[in-house]
């Protein structure tokens, strides 16, 4: 599941690449999706999602789970 952000079902989209002289050519476009991990219902989830989605904070990424870090609030 290639180009694909499983949060806000963003997708590759296609047009067409313009030459100078105005030929058109068929071409996609796709998302910047990195696999990260997740918080999905409280747990921690291995998804594609986008970059928009990660700055936007519609996923919250997951802190590594075999770690030492303590999160003090």
């Amino acid at each position: 599941m290639g180009k694909f952000c499983q949060v806000c079902e963003k997708g590759s989209m296609s047009g067409h690449k313009v030459s100078h002289s105005n030929r058109k050519s068929n071409r996609v476009w796709a998302p910047n999706v990195q696999k990260v991990r997740v918080m999905v219902n409280g747990h921690a989830k291995r998804l594609n999602v986008c970059t928009r989605c990660l700055r936007s904070g519609f996923a919250v990424r997951a802190l590594p789970s075999g770690s030492n870090i303590s999160v003090e609030a």
